[in-house]
């Protein structure tokens, strides 16, 4: 039995305080959560989360990523925005622009995209990403 104070082995994530997205579940929508959050079925909409992401094996995000820190085994199309570190795992499948901290990299993962490394606070890259969409909005 896990106590709900101790960290899951393989995804450094607190249990008890996590939500889930199952296998075989999509979600369409975007999600904000100020606790960790696992995705192991499919997204289709932005994830805003104020501590930690994992994208598991299975999972599969189209859309953008904002979060303090992102553990991705599984497939995310769209950009990733990480405040502090940047885990790219296995087989992972990266189509989009990374901004992050710092970054880890798995020879085997597959990442077409930009990269750039900085600093900044989650409130800054969320705005960065809310005037984005507003000018595509705009074009469009």
């Amino acid at each position: 039995m896990l106590n709900p104070k101790s960290k899951t082995e393989d995804t450094g994530l607190q249990s008890g305080k996590t939500s889930m997205i199952g296998t075989g579940t999509v979600i369409q929508g975007e999600i904000v959560s100020q606790s960790d959050i696992r995705i192991d079925g499919k997204l289709i909409g932005n994830v805003k989360c104020s501590s930690k992401v994992v994208v598991g094996a299975q999972g599969e995000i189209e859309g953008n990523i904002v979060a303090q820190q992102c553990d991705i085994t599984g497939k995310v199309t769209g950009n990733i925005n990480v405040k502090d570190i940047l885990n790219l795992r296995s087989n992972a499948l990266i189509k989009g622009d990374i901004v992050a901290g710092k970054i880890s990299m798995e020879p085997t993962v597959q990442f077409n995209g930009k990269c750039s490394m900085q600093a900044g606070t989650v409130s800054q890259v969320v705005e960065m990403l809310a005037e984005k969409d507003e000018r595509k909005a705009a074009a469009e």
